[in-house]
């Protein structure tokens, strides 16, 4: 399975205090609104969309009140647990189930309008796996949306050295820089999935303010939206391409 039990169990002790805005998971609280601002430019209301790797329901809860219709996935019982408990006390009618993508996509093909997967690939073994999951669940109108961090030395300074061991906004060793992704890398894999990178904006996040907002500058957290191909669409020579076609450093996890 695509799961790193580490980081199941990381998340899982983080599930105690999930929902608590002051807490060890207050920046996820804290650019929860500059994500969905991002996801907003797509009418929601109606719309089924699917939340991958939906920890204990942030983004989730945001989408269900902008008036969708909400599956969150995750392959933590604890988190999944925190969820659904949250979603019931604000009688938001989210279903929340205990899975992984890769799974889930077995039985649900082209079956959303929107797939969201925020701050998760960093975070698995294999995150093109968890993308070729997501695109198998797109309608072919619909669109994916990915959030994570960009691997440079910005991204190193300022997601790691300053946010784990400085200001402490986040556990130690909440990322492992190795397994950021350069954008470059995520628009790959996302073409081998069938998916285009329509738009990418950088996110920044003001520690101090507790505020984020959409930038040009990708150098840190990052968020693309993207969109399946049209068969008459598909970049020449697409199928049958692998990681191991390309130049060692313009894929992630050869380039460590």
């Amino acid at each position: 399975m695509n799961i790193d039990p580490h980081e199941i169990a990381k998340f899982a002790e983080l599930s105690k205090t999930w929902w608590d805005p002051e807490g060890e998971s207050r920046a996820l609280h804290d650019i929860n609104d500059c994500r969905g601002e991002f996801i907003k430019q797509l009418p929601l209301n109606g719309k089924r969309i699917l939340d991958v790797g939906c920890g204990g329901g942030i983004l989730s809860e945001y989408l269900a009140r902008e008036g969708a219709e909400v599956i969150g996935i995750d392959a933590s019982a604890e988190l999944i647990k925190i969820a659904t408990e949250h979603a019931n006390q604000n009688r938001l009618a989210i279903d929340y189930r205990e899975t992984t993508i890769e799974a889930f996509a077995t039985t649900h093909s082209q079956s959303f309008d929107i797939v969201t997967c925020m701050e998760m690939l960093e975070h698995v073994p294999d995150p093109q796996s968890i993308i070729r999951g997501i695109s198998a669940c797109l309608r072919p109108s619909g669109s994916a949306f990915f959030s994570t961090i960009n691997r440079t030395p910005k991204s190193y300074a300022l997601g790691v050295v300053a946010a784990e061991y400085i200001l402490k906004l986040l556990p130690a060793g909440t990322h492992d820089y190795k397994s950021f992704i350069r954008p470059s890398e995520l628009a790959h894999w996302c073409r081998s999935a069938g998916l285009s990178v329509e738009v990418q904006r950088g996110i920044k996040y003001n520690p101090f303010s507790h505020s984020a907002r959409l930038v040009s500058d990708l150098g840190v957290n990052y968020i693309v939206k993207t969109a399946p191909f049209s068969a008459q669409d598909l970049p020449q020579g697409l199928s049958g391409s692998s990681s191991q076609d390309l130049p060692i450093d313009s894929v992630g996890r050869h380039a460590r």
